[in-house]
């Protein structure tokens, strides 16, 4: 029997088992946004995808389900729970239904692969930005007097401007592109690092199984609920120091007017729908 092997795996499965034991990911050198308000100078740069022309991704995101945003698993074609149970409050005939599949419904968010000038020692990162900036982008890209601006040799660097709004999180972003074309970098292995050397978003890394993202899902829904509350409803409820009585939603898997059943139950039962009939709504 072999002692320091022993020790060894001992050690090996000791860290596995203890979170605190696992390396901290920084998502700084992941992702990019503007943290501060201000201006600041960016390069994009050629993906390493398939289509390395084009250096935006278009991804399908889940916000405020879980703590963090979620990666939608449509974007690997595969069935999304959240999308499904959307697709199920749309059969009902309850505005409140409607409102909530709107709230479920995945967002398109944009990423592209960026160097932030003064922060070239970070590497390459993902900026994700908004349909709108998307859009001004691509019109940017379609004007001759820029064309292709992520190109390595002749392209241009934008100007990010962070403003922040009143009353909102986070900050409006505008961006316009630099009058001169400049190289995206006089260092001709760095530009061969940043072009092979990119973070990319749909890694199974950043994918949630089925049922996990079936899990947080029902947390969401959950979360606050009464027992005898329907699928969604609103209680009026009283904040500390607050003169006003304010509303607050609770969200529930029972229905009123049927038999009790188990949350878990009842939450499963969403998704089996093949066989249910048609409510009679006329869309």
């Amino acid at each position: 029997m072999d002692l320091n092997a022993i020790r060894a795996r001992l050690d090996s499965l000791n860290k596995q088992s203890n979170p605190q034991s696992k390396e901290k990911k920084d998502y700084t050198l992941i992702y990019w946004k503007p943290r501060e308000e201000g201006k600041y100078q960016i390069r994009f740069v050629p993906s390493k995808l398939e289509t390395p022309t084009n250096p935006f991704q278009e991804i399908f995101m889940h916000y405020g389900i879980g703590k963090f945003p979620i990666v939608a698993l449509s974007n690997w074609g595969e069935k999304d729970p959240i999308v499904e149970f959307s697709k199920q409050l749309r059969k009902s005939s309850e505005p409140e239904n409607w409102r909530l599949a709107k709230k479920l419904d995945p967002k398109l968010r944009v990423f592209a692969p960026v160097v932030v000038r003064g922060e070239e020692e970070k590497g390459v990162r993902l900026f994700e930005f908004s349909k709108t900036i998307y859009m001004e982008l691509l019109s940017i890209a379609e004007d001759e007097d820029y064309g292709d601006f992520s190109n390595v040799a002749e392209g241009f660097d934008f100007v990010v401007n962070a403003s922040k709004v009143q009353d909102r999180p986070g900050f409006a972003l505008s961006l316009r592109p630099k009058p001169k074309q400049t190289p995206l970098s006089s260092d001709a292995k760095q530009v061969e690092s940043w072009l092979e050397t990119q973070p990319i978003l749909l890694e199974e890394r950043f994918k949630y199984t089925y049922d996990k993202l079936k899990e947080e899902l029902q947390k969401f829904l959950t979360e606050g609920e009464d027992e005898e509350d329907s699928i969604i409803s609103e209680t009026p409820s009283s904040f500390e120091g607050d003169k006003d009585e304010k509303t607050k939603k609770t969200y529930s898997l029972s229905t009123q007017g049927t038999p009790k059943k188990s949350k878990v139950d009842e939450f499963d039962d969403m998704f089996e729908d093949d066989n249910k009939k048609d409510d009679g709504l006329p869309f």
